[in-house]
This record gives structure tokens, C-alpha cells and sequence, in this order.
């Protein structure tokens, strides 16, 4: 996944009203749009490093939008809405293993009344529903966690996979980690223990779990190495 434009980078001063952020740019302030309705948690430090993009399109109010944290020296992806655009550029080029000879991929797919899921993939034998999660989280060295905040909607996405599964279809949880300082991932139980506690039950009712981090560069973010994932 490619950004449409070179990044800028800044100097984190503050977040407020969830989609504001202040970040300091040479001697000039400007307020960018923060694509990220989570908490963030760990990474809203004054005087980090971030990048971000900027816009020509005169119709934005804010031209600028933030894209990555720089946290002790490790790149972190908070732009959510890139999120379903890597994983849908691996589909595409194969890179996920567990997913390699698919006939047709769609996103955004309605199931039930008021559920869609990121992506139904279509395969000869069968189809597979998968739900993505972007993680951002790690308070223990090499470690990524997930959720940052309790998560209803997290919830109520697993009790639909499973309502899926029922109904025949494969059910997958995705979460990319957009960090690339991870080597495991786990689950938040002091953070959401609701979430947390049913997932693990999910899982015992084949719930898959696939789990992978990202990789930077200049031109953009992209899937890289599937991460460990033990159920607690």
C-alpha cells in the first residue's frame, strides 16, 4: 500500500476532540486530522516523532493528516483507514498463506441486519469471511496487544463471525499490527476482559486467528512477517 504522497515530518504536541492532533512542523504549528478512534494508548507523547501526509485537494478543511508515530525509534501505523488496504494488497499478491488460491475477493460485505465484514474471499471449495483489527499497542518490549480500549464493537463482531460459521462459511480474525518493533502478540484482558474472554471461547468454536506486522518505507506500509499468537 502506497501513499499517494511524500511524508512530512513533525513534532507531536497534543490530541483533542479524537480527531485533532497539533504537531509542530520546523518553526510553524498546524493541526492535522487523527484517523484513529482508539486511545492511542502509550503513544501520545509531547514531543514525538510523527509523519505525516498533506493534501492539495481545496475542498479539505485540513490539509494535513497524521500516519505514523515514531516511538523509541520504531515506525507505528495509526491511520486506520489504511488498515483494510494492506491486507487487501497481500490478498491480491498472495502473501497470505493461508489464503492462496482465491477466485474473487469483496470488501465491506453485509451479512445479517446490521453487520459487514472487511472481506468475503471466494474459493472453489468454500468462502471465508475475515474481520481485520488494527493494533497499535505494545507496553512490553517485542510484544503488540490488542484491544487499546474497551471494544463493543470488537464484541459484537466476533459473535457475528460465529453466527457466519453456523451458517457455513470460514471465519477469520485478522489483526495487523502496525508496528514493526513486535515478535508476539497477546490479548488485553486487564483493558477489555469481556472482549477478551470471548474471543478465547470463539476460538475453541474455530475462530481462526492470523496475526501479522508491517513493514515501512518512504513510498508506504505494507504486510510483513506473520507474529506468534498463543490464546491465553
Amino acid at each position: 500500500m502506497n501513499f499517494n504522497e511524500t511524508l512530512i515530518s513533525g513534532e507531536f504536541i497534543k490530541r483533542y476532540k479524537r480527531f485533532f492532533v497539533d504537531i509542530k512542523i520546523g518553526n510553524n504549528t498546524v493541526t492535522a486530522h487523527c484517523p484513529n478512534t482508539g486511545s492511542m494508548m502509550g503513544l501520545l507523547k509531547k514531543g514525538n516523532k510523527v509523519w505525516l501526509s498533506k493534501s492539495d485537494n481545496p475542498k479539505r478543511k485540513l490539509k494535513y493528516t497524521l500516519q505514523i508515530f515514531e516511538d523509541q525509534n520504531s515506525k507505528v501505523g495509526i491511520n486506520t483507514h489504511l488498515t483494510n488496504k494492506i491486507v487487501f494488497d497481500a490478498l491480491k499478491k498472495g502473501s497470505i498463506k493461508n489464503f492462496t488460491n482465491i477466485d474473487s475477493i469483496k470488501q465491506e460485505v453485509k451479512f445479517g441486519e446490521n453487520t459487514r465484514f472487511d472481506f468475503l474471499l471466494t474459493e472453489k471449495t468454500k468462502k471465508t469471511f475475515i474481520e481485520v483489527k488494527n493494533v497499535t499497542l505494545s507496553r512490553e518490549k517485542n510484544i503488540a496487544e490488542f484491544p487499546d480500549a474497551v471494544t463493543s464493537r470488537g464484541l459484537k463482531h466476533v459473535k457475528e463471525l460465529l453466527k457466519a460459521k453456523q451458517k457455513g462459511f470460514e471465519i477469520y480474525l485478522l489483526f495487523l499490527i502496525q508496528r514493526n518493533d513486535c515478535s508476539k502478540f497477546q490479548l488485553a484482558k486487564d483493558i477489555d476482559p469481556e472482549y477478551c474472554e470471548f474471543l478465547i471461547k470463539a476460538v475453541k468454536k474455530n475462530l481462526k486467528i492470523l496475526c501479522y506486522d508491517c513493514k515501512f518505507s518512504p513510498k508506504g506500509i505494507k504486510l510483513n512477517r506473520e507474529i506468534k499468537f498463543k490464546i491465553q
